[in-house]
């Protein structure tokens, strides 16, 4: 999956902006305010940093060693670094989703129904 596949694959899910918050090559997608994927332009290969459970962060470090790494600046526990061209598609969109869910999952009861009323 390239770059422009991934950011198409982030903008299609509900509530979802991008901005760059930080300068401008570090492209954030948000679901509602809340960040769930940064992607370094810069970077070649290109990368995505992902929100993950760490149990299952772990498990992908340790089988996809080398294409999926603790996410640099970021928490460690539970963020990854995956390298987008190096995935199959298919584990790419499996990780996109996660990290959304699990970011949606911390919302407040208003937040919610905001993201629901889209």
């Amino acid at each position: 999956m390239n770059v422009e596949e991934f950011r198409q694959y982030c903008l299609a899910k509900k509530g979802v902006t991008e901005e760059f918050p930080f300068d401008e090559v570090t492209l954030v997608f948000k679901v509602m305010g809340k960040m769930f994927a940064l992607v370094p332009l810069e970077r070649i290969p290109s990368q995505a940093n992902l929100k993950c459970e760490p149990e299952r962060a772990v498990q992908l470090r340790e089988e996809y060693d080398g294409v999926v790494m603790p996410a640099y600046h970021m928490s460690k526990t539970h963020w990854n670094t995956i390298y987008l061209e190096q995935l199959p598609a298919t584990l790419i969109r499996e990780l996109t989703d996660l990290s959304y869910d699990l970011v949606v999952a911390g919302f407040t009861k208003k937040l919610k129904a905001a993201l629901d009323a889209l």
